[in-house]
């Protein structure tokens, strides 16, 4: 995904699941071999990478909740890194 399209829907990849994990006070995600913690800044990202939200939308939602602008270029970092370890896949 390093020439990131804008318009491509993204959803977590097949086995993995987003959730709170109370014991842990955080949110995590899980898959058949383990579990993954995941910063406040991961887990904003990943809960919304639903199957219905394009890159795109999930930049500006982010921008709007943290009242920001210029988050593009970190968003994309992490998807990428997140595609790479397998977290994420095209809709």
């Amino acid at each position: 995904m390093s020439q990131v399209d804008f318009k491509a829907v993204l959803s977590l990849a097949r086995g993995y699941r987003f959730q709170w994990e109370e014991s842990q006070n955080n949110h995590v995600l899980l898959y058949p071999e383990g579990m993954v913690q995941l910063s406040d800044t991961a887990a904003a990202v990943l809960s919304l990478c639903n199957g219905q939200r394009t890159v795109e939308a999930i930049v500006a939602e982010l921008e709007e909740d943290y009242e920001t602008d210029g988050l593009s270029e970190d968003v994309i970092s992490f998807l990428e890194e997140a595609q790479e370890q397998g977290w994420i896949q095209y809709a």
